[in-house]
This record gives structure tokens, C-alpha cells and sequence, in this order.
């Protein structure tokens, strides 16, 4: 066989290189054989060749292992082709390379923790017997050789990892063993802290002086990472010192441990003791006396905090002190699931599973993102804390006897627990491998095809002689992933199915207690009603049921990061009721995962699209495609319209259908937006051509009422204004409108006068009278005529010869700046183009006088002062208060007023089109205008939320944190993120008011 066919078949990737290495002088003689069966062990032979090169020119006696059988040279090379980073470390000090010359096991046993803290301790010369023991050499000597011994036990720990029989059976060991190594690297190095520190304090108060230090995460958990922050907390004694020297002590000697474990030396640093996860974390004092961590607990701690300490564990120091610390806050974090604030830290808690992963990485990242490692610790470790408190079996810091004792308790199926678990190894063991190699933190999955392919051999047992592709490594751990997602869910929801269905079953299930307790800790708030619920779903053996004991597992999952899962829960109880045994629903929310999330999302976050859903259950289907979720335009609604009322001739009739349209569109309009298919202007023209085909529908309906007792005598046009005439509307708006009517010929005025202000008034009572049946879930819309020519003093309806008669002899500068957003909106067309000719003149003046200017200064401080309700926070008010709807309007509209009549451009009832305009004419400054309409669009977007949250229309940014929660959330906010809304909307608003003050007041 060739050498370039010998190379391939060990796996090498270069072969240039390997050939050039194969030809090195310092292995010339050796027995080829031997050297290929000793690098096809090699997970890279490509880097174990090189590092054997280097350490045979170091040590040249290396040779004879180099050459000798399989079963005595297997370490050598199955480390070498592992760890680079070993290799270097090797290269440095081949005086460990004794560390071969063992014969491999395929059980090997884990390290007494005594012997590796004693190997720590003596490396620095301090007595491992002693009660506080102390160094004997101090600085970068003893760093040196602290972090020496460190890595021989990391390379011993190697041998027996990586020539295991199972990697993945003998994995929690190394994990553990790790863990104890980096106790034993911690200990040594508070005894050369210890030794340092009695150079600049008394060497007698340094001794009085106890640290525990408390290791926590992975570390205190015994599962720690080849390379991994090792998180602690210190906790000191202070003896018979005051408890402010015995303080800066303990920080001196706090800080001399991180000194000795990372500070730039030469032999490398080790890696970072993290003291984050202190009491008040960066900004609170390094270390505390028991007492101190006692009271911070007791009165101030998050309830994060006390699940971070899930994990903790003394790991070196004083141990009766360590004992103490932890014997003291075991209660605490056990009863933490009934803390306030318990749902929201564990909400929190799932999103830092996926918070800040960058996008280059998350195709990538093993330990964070979905189906990866954090999804597995974050369901272990919520399930440890809800049913830890009752049962103590639960209790315990690590993954693997965790998933293992909530199987024996019957809260994890069996079969669930032992995939959990598989894939929970597996993934641990893919980061154990990659980190490896170079040994640096990290938890990506590699790109480059040597790197992969060198992983997917390192991931299996030293039985195999496969080397596995690239791609067969990634579509493993891609089926992992998905696994992992799929348990989540299956573990978390599942025995709350088989408890509340009454099913008999092997798989877990769980006491009503323990189901409750679970759902309480998932975020629902009436975990009982949560169970009655599950229960009207899951009973009985129909094939609706069984549908449901499928599904409801991650859909329970996707309402529970709603705002109020309760109701998300409740709606889709009745949305499946009422779709009964419709073959299309179950089957949908089976086969599409898009429209099942849409629909758990929208129900717990949306009181109004749920209270349509529920009247409205057939609309479910749009959530399929996204087609079925474009709005309607008018044409196509009015078409509608006019086909139902040929087939309905009474009135009642054609309104319900007309009503029931509008309704329904709606909901699509609602449905689309949660969905991000729709921005805002979208939504707004979207509810304005809906609300004008039901206007429309309500005129000809009333026309037909009044023409059944004679003719008709005049035709009638309906003018939106304000919001609606902008076409910006909300889900909460009203419709301001004026009417304009016009004597057909052959009809005095009077005649025509008498049957408009009829017809006027019933499209009013058409449009908000109740019907029988009742329209569940109905938005009324209610007409608002008080724009009209001398407000609610004046006729209801004007012909247009009375309203040019008005307008020439009497209108004032607010009715001209109330028609800046007139736009006819249903009627008759010659009417509307006719009106239209009138207020254009009055509407875009060829100038504007001052003394009209200072009016409409006048009346908006008025509107200010006298409109905003009693009590409200001017701050928070979305129309009139600081920097609201209603500042950014009244400038745009006295620039309309003052500058329409020359520049046409700013001939538009859109107040963001006016806007535009108005920058691109040089009238506002451009970053004015934008951050202008900022405010505006902020301020519509919360209003409208608001109504979609609770269904009611409010004008007020919302105080109550779980009322702001669900505004932010449908404002694009990530969870979890209320409070930036509200910065955002006062920062903004505050700016935009100065803006208004500095154009509109000239101030």
C-alpha cells in the first residue's frame, strides 16, 4: 500500500504534511507498522503525529513508546490526537509524560477528590493535614507550578476519558473529576494566597481568618467542563478580628486565589474564577460572613438567586464553615417555587436559554438554543425546584442523578428520563471533545471538515474502528436537538396529561398536588382551573381526546409564554369545543406548527382576537396560510355587502351580515398584525376600509328604510375625519364623521333637510343598535359627528349650500383645521367631489393670519389643560399628554394650515405623509420629523395594544407591569423587556415635546 493510501486510511487530512512529519529525523528507524496502528487510535492523527515529532526531539526515549504495541502506546496517542493543547503542554514539561506509561482501562475508576487536593497542595509545598494550610512558595513560581500539577491531573484524566469503553456511560465521572481538580487547583491556591497575604498583613490575623469557598454551577454541581468559569462565592470567618479587618483579609485572600489561577504567568493561566453570582453580584463585596449572606438572603435576594444556588457546594477552605453556609440556605431554596416572582425569574430563565446568541452562532451553538444543553439543565432544574420542596429525593445538584431521581419519583416517564438523559450525554460529551483539543472555552460546533471530522471519531468509544463523516456527526447531532425539544416538552407536560385524563398508564404521573404545583411554576395562576381545563380536553377515548393528549404537551408549552396562559388556556378550550370534531382543526394544529404556535401565542396574549376566536371559530383556519390573512380591501368587502343585501331585504338582516362582516375582518386584520404580516399604516388602512364598507352598508340600508314610505328626496355622503378621515386608525377608534346631503331635484330644502337627518340617524342606531341573537365579541362602531359645523350645537346634517353658507360667513381656524382630515367616506360621488371643491380653500388658505396662528395656540394649551382626565400622569397619556398623538398632530396641521395653500404636497389627510412632506420642503428639520413620527407611531401602536390586550380602549401607557408586559409584547418588545418600553415611550415623547414646544409655541 502507498504511503499517501496508508495516510487516508488512519484518517490523516493533510497529506503533504503528514507525509513531511512521517520523514522527520526523530523518527527514523521506528517501526511503521506499529507508528500507523498507534495513529489510527488517533482522533486527529494529523495533530497526534505532529505533537509526537515535537515531543520525541524533547525527550527522545519517547521512542520506545512511540513504537511499542497498540495496548501500552493507546494513551500516548489517543490523547495526542485529542488535545493539542495537552501536546504543548507536554512539550513544555516532558518530564509528565510518565503519564503514558499506564495500560488502559475500559472502566477506569474516577480519582480519590483527597489525593488530587493533597497532589495541589504539595505542588505549592503546603501541608494537605493542616487546618488552613499555607504555601511555602509564593508567586509566579508557585503559579507555575500549581498550574503544572493542574494540567498532569488534566492529562491523567485524559488517559482514562478518552480510553474508556463507553464515553458516554463513564461521562458524569469526568465531569465530576474535573470539578474535584478544579477544588484541589482552588485550595492550592488560597494556600499561596494565604502565604501572600500574611507578607502585607500579620501573619496571625491571616490564620485567624476562615474562607469557605462555595463553588457553584457546573462546578459545584461536580459536571464541569475541560475548560469553564468556575463560579463561586466566598463566605469568611473573621475569628476574633474585627469583622472590617477580617473583611479586607478575606478580599485579599479571595483575590490571591483568582491571581494564582489566572493571573499572566509563564505556564498558562488555568481558567476564570467568576465571583458574579455574589450577593449583588459586581457591585457587592467580594466576601461576606455567613451572618452577612444570611440577612441578604433573608431580605433582599432574587428569586433567581436562590435557583443559581441550586447548584452550590463548598469546594475548598474551611469546610465546617462551607457546611454551615450550606446547610443554611438549603431551606431557602427549596421553598423559592412559593416566592413572588418565582413564575417570572423562571420565564426569565428560559429566555437566557436563547438570549444574545449571535446570529453567526446559533446554527451552531451546543449549549445554548434550542434542543441544546441549557434546554435540558433549565427542565431538570424547574422540575428539582416545584416538586423539591415536598420531596427530598429530588434534591440533588447534579443533571444525570437529577433526570435519574425525578424518574424513581414518578415525575419523569421512564423511557423519557433515559432519552433525556442519552441526549444530555451526548451533547456534554460533543463539548468535552471540542474543548478539548485546543482547551478553550467554547460551545460551537466546528465548521472546518478536519475539525469535524476529527470530532466525530473523538465522540465514540475506543472499540470502534469506523471514522464516521462530517455529516453523519451533524445529522446525529441535529436528531439530538430535536429530541431534546420533543422531551421538553413531553417531560414537562405529559404526566399533567396522564393525571388529568385518568389514564393508566407506565409513564409518569403525577398527585393533583404535584400537577398544580408544576402549572403554578409554569406561569399559570389558577393552576386548578388550569387542570379542569386539561381534563374537559384529554377525557374520555374519542379520537378528539387522544388528539388532544398529542397535542396539548407543546401547546401548553407555547401558552405558557403568553401574559396570561390562563386565558390563552380557557380560549382554546372553547375554540376546540366549539370546532367539536371538525376534520380540519385538530388535523391543522397537528401538521402545522406555524399555525398552532400563532394560535397558543395569540390566545394568551390577546384578550380580543381570543373573544373573536371564541364566536368566530372557523377563522382558525386562516392561521394556516398566510394568504387567507391578507386584509380585504373596500372593493371586494363592498361587493360582499351588496351581494347579502340582494338576498336579505329586511334591515335587521342586511345589518347582521354587515356587522358580522365587519366583525370578521377585524379579526383578520388582528390576526395578521400579531403575525408581523401588517406595519402599522397597513393596519390602520386596513380598519378604515373596513369600518367604510359597514358605513356604506348602514347609508343604503337606511335608505331603504326611509324610501319604503316615499321616495327618496335627497342623497347623503358620510365625511371621515380626524383618525378615521387619516385613515390611522386603531382597533379602539371611533368613527368622527360629518354629513353633507343634497336635495334632489324636484325636492324643496326643507323636504330634503327633514329626510336626511332621518337617514343620518339611522345609520347611527344601524350600526350600534343590539340585535337579536346579540353579535357576540362585537366592536360597535360608534359615529362621532361633533366636528361638525358649530359642534354639538348644530344640526346634525347640513345640505352643501348650507355648509358653503357657513363656512364663508362663520367658521372659525379650528373648523378649517378639523377639515385638514376630511375625506369622504361613503355616498354619493358627485357629492363628495363637490364638497371636496368647497373646503379645499378653507382647508389649504393661501395664508394664514397671526392672530389665527395665536388662536390655535390657545385652544391647544386649552385642550391641555381642561381635556386631560383628573389624575392622569400627562407623562403617560398617549393623545394629550407630553409628546403624544395629539402634539405631534396640531404641529403637523398649523404647518398644513400655513404653508398647504403654496406647496400641494402638503395636501393629504395622512398626518405621517404631512409629516414627510413637510421635512422634504425644508419646513421641520428632518431628524425633528423623525423622531416626531417615532412618537406618533409609538403612541398608536400602544393604544391599539391596549385594546388588544384587554379588549378595552384605553389612552394611558399602562402602569400595571402585566398590562405593560402584553403592550410591549405586541409593540415588538422581546419578553421580559416592559420596562424599555416604557423608558422608550418616555424618552421619545419628552424629546417630541421639545420639538413641539420649540416649532409649534416658538418657545
Amino acid at each position: 500500500m502507498s504511503l499517501a493510501r496508508r495516510l487516508i486510511a488512519a484518517g490523516f487530512s493533510d497529506l503533504e504534511k503528514g507525509e513531511r512529519f512521517l520523514a522527520a529525523r526523530e523518527l527514523e528507524g521506528l517501526d511503521q507498522d506499529r507508528l500507523f496502528a498507534g495513529l489510527h487510535l488517533a482522533a486527529s492523527p494529523d495533530t497526534a503525529l505532529q505533537s509526537l515529532v515535537r515531543l520525541i526531539e524533547k525527550h527522545p526515549q519517547l521512542r520506545d513508546l512511540a513504537a511499542a504495541e497498540p495496548e501500552a502506546s493507546e494513551p500516548m496517542y489517543r490523547v495526542l490526537g485529542a488535545s493539542e493543547a495537552l501536546g504543548e503542554f507536554l512539550i513544555r514539561h516532558p518530564e509528565h509524560l510518565e503519564a503514558f506509561e499506564v495500560r488502559a482501562s475500559p472502566e477506569p475508576l474516577p480519582a480519590d477528590p483527597g489525593r488530587l487536593r493533597a497532589a495541589l497542595l504539595q505542588s505549592v509545598g503546603a501541608d494537605p493535614r493542616a487546618a488552613r494550610p499555607v504555601a511555602a512558595v509564593t508567586g509566579v513560581d508557585a503559579y507555575a507550578a500549581l498550574r503544572t500539577a493542574y494540567r498532569r491531573g488534566l492529562v491523567d484524566l485524559a488517559v482514562k476519558d478518552l480510553c474508556a469503553a463507553d464515553p458516554l456511560d463513564f461521562l458524569p465521572s469526568v465531569g465530576g473529576e474535573l470539578a474535584d481538580l478544579a477544588a484541589a487547583a482552588i485550595e492550592a491556591a488560597l494556600a499561596v494566597s494565604r502565604a501572600e497575604a500574611a507578607e502585607q498583613h500579620s501573619a496571625a490575623d491571616v490564620a485567624d481568618v476562615g474562607l469557605a469557598v462555595i463553588g457553584m454551577g457546573k462546578c459545584g454541581a461536580r459536571e464541569l467542563n475541560y475548560i469553564s468559569d468556575v463560579d463561586v462565592i466566598y463566605v469568611v470567618d473573621p475569628g476574633s478580628l474585627e469583622d472590617a479587618h477580617a473583611n479586607t483579609i478575606g478580599t485579599a485572600l479571595a483575590s490571591g486565589i483568582s491571581r494564582a489561577i489566572s493571573s499572566v504567568a509563564r505556564e498558562p493561566g488555568l481558567w476564570e474564577v467568576d465571583a458574579n453570582l455574589r450577593p449583588e453580584g459586581k457591585s457587592g463585596p467580594l466576601v461576606r460572613t455567613l451572618a452577612s449572606h444570611e440577612t441578604y438572603y433573608a431580605r433582599w435576594a432574587e428569586s433567581w438567586e436562590f435557583q443559581a444556588l441550586l447548584k452550590a457546594r463548598c469546594i475548598a477552605g474551611d469546610a465546617a464553615l462551607g457546611r454551615a453556609y450550606e446547610e443554611a440556605v438549603a431551606p431557602l431554596i427549596w421553598s423559592s417555587a412559593g416566592r413572588e416572582g418565582f413564575v417570572e425569574s423562571v420565564q426569565a430563565m428560559r429566555r437566557r436559554v436563547t438570549e444574545h446568541i449571535p446570529a453567526a452562532e446559533e446554527q451552531r451553538q451546543i449549549k445554548l438554543g434550542r434542543g441544546g444543553l441549557r434546554d435540558v439543565e433549565f427542565t431538570v432544574q424547574l422540575l428539582q425546584l416545584v416538586h423539591g420542596k415536598a420531596d427530598e429525593s429530588l434534591r440533588r445538584r447534579d443533571t444525570t442523578s437529577a433526570i435519574a431521581a425525578l424518574s424513581a419519583g414518578g415525575y419523569i416517564g421512564r423511557s423519557d428520563a433515559a432519552a433525556f438523559d442519552n441526549a444530555y450525554r451526548y451533547l456534554r460529551l460533543l463539548e468535552h471533545r471540542i474543548q478539548l483539543f485546543q482547551l478553550r472555552r467554547t460551545h460551537l460546533m466546528p465548521v472546518a471538515e478536519p475539525a469535524l471530522r476529527s470530532l466525530a471519531k473523538a465522540v465514540l468509544g475506543p472499540f470502534s474502528n469506523e471514522r464516521p463523516s462530517p455529516d453523519s456527526l451533524l445529522s446525529a447531532w441535529q436528531r439530538t436537538k430535536r429530541s431534546v425539544r420533543e422531551l421538553h416538552e413531553r417531560i414537562f407536560y405529559r404526566p399533567l396529561l396522564n393525571t388529568a385524563a385518568k389514564l393508566s398508564s407506565e409513564d409518569a404521573k403525577l398527585t393533583p398536588e404535584a400537577a398544580q404545583g408544576r402549572l403554578a411554576a409554569l406561569g399559570y395562576r389558577d393552576p386548578q382551573g388550569a387542570m379542569r381545563h386539561i381534563e374537559a380536553l384529554t377525557g374520555g377515548v374519542s379520537r378528539r381526546a387522544a388528539l388532544q393528549r398529542q397535542l396539548l404537551p407543546i401547546l401548553l408549552d407555547w401558552l405558557a409564554e403568553g401574559v396570561d396562559p390562563d386565558a390563552g388556556l380557557l380560549a382554546f378550550r372553547r375554540v376546540s369545543e366549539a370546532l367539536g370534531t371538525t376534520h380540519w382543526y385538530l388535523g391543522l394544529l397537528r401538521d402545522s406548527n406555524a399555525a398552532a404556535e400563532r394560535l397558543c401565542h395569540m390566545l394568551s396574549n390577546s384578550r380580543l382576537i381570543a373573544d373573536l376566536l371564541e364566536v368566530s371559530p372557523e377563522s382558525v383556519a386562516w392561521l394556516g396560510q398566510d394568504k387567507d390573512l391578507v386584509p380585504v380591501g373596500f372593493e371586494a368587502q363592498w361587493q360582499e355587502i351588496t351581494a347579502k343585501m340582494s338576498r336579505h331585504a329586511d334591515p335587521e338582516s342586511a345589518m347582521r351580515l354587515i356587522r358580522l362582516i365587519r366583525r370578521r375582518e377585524i379579526l383578520r386584520i388582528a390576526i395578521a398584525d400579531s403575525a408581523g404580516l401588517l406595519d402599522q399604516e397597513q393596519v390602520g388602512t386596513a380598519l378604515a376600509d373596513t369600518d367604510r364598507a359597514a358605513v356604506l352598508g348602514a347609508l343604503r340600508v337606511a335608505e331603504g328604510i326611509v324610501s319604503a314610505g316615499g321616495p327618496l328626496k335627497t342623497t347623503v355622503l358620510v365625511v371621515a375625519m380626524g383618525r378615521q378621515g387619516g385613515r390611522e386608525i386603531g382597533y379602539g377608534s371611533d368613527a368622527d364623521v360629518m354629513y353633507v346631503h343634497r336635495a334632489l331635484p324636484g325636492f324643496s330644502e326643507a323636504e330634503a333637510q327633514e329626510q336626511a337627518a332621518r337617514i343620518v340617524a339611522k345609520i347611527s342606531n344601524l350600526l350600534t343598535q343590539p340585535l337579536k341573537p346579540a353579535i357576540m365579541a362585537e366592536r360597535v362602531l360608534q359615529m362621532d359627528a361633533d366636528l361638525r359645523p358649530e359642534g354639538k350645537n348644530g344640526a346634525m346634517v347640513r345640505s352643501l349650500d348650507s355648509f358653503a353658507e357657513y363656512y364663508r360667513r362663520w367658521s372659525l381656524i379650528w373648523e378649517a383645521q378639523a377639515l385638514l382630515r376630511a375625506r369622504p367616506m361613503a355616498g354619493d360621488d358627485a357629492l363628495a367631489a363637490d364638497f371636496v371643491k368647497l373646503i379645499d380653500p378653507i382647508r389649504y388658505p393661501e395664508s394664514v393670519s397671526e392672530q389665527d396662528v395665536r388662536e390655535i395656540r390657545r385652544i391647544k394649551a386649552r385642550v391641555e389643560s381642561e381635556r386631560l382626565p383628573r389624575g392622569a400622569d400627562p407623562a403617560r397619556h398617549l393623545k394629550l399628554g407630553r409628546g403624544g398623538l395629539s402634539d405631534v398632530e396640531w404641529l403637523v396641521q398649523l404647518l398644513q394650515l400655513q404653508h398647504a395653500g403654496k406647496h400641494p404636497e402638503l395636501r393629504t389627510p395622512s398626518t405621517l405623509e404631512a409629516l414627510a412632506a413637510a421635512a422634504e420642503l425644508g419646513l421641520l428639520d428632518s431628524s425633528d420629523a423623525g423622531l416626531l413620527a417615532e412618537a406618533w407611531r409609538l403612541a398608536s401602536r400602544i393604544r391599539s395594544a391596549n385594546v388588544i390586550w384587554n379588549g378595552k380602549a384605553s389612552d394611558l401607557l399602562p402602569s400595571s407591569r402585566r398590562d405593560l408586559e402584553a403592550v410591549a409584547r405586541w409593540c415588538g418588545y422581546e419578553p421580559g423587556h416592559a420596562a424599555a418600553l416604557e423608558e422608550d415611550y418616555l424618552r421619545v415623547s419628552r424629546r417630541a415635546r421639545a420639538v413641539f414646544e420649540r416649532v409649534f409655541y416658538g418657545h
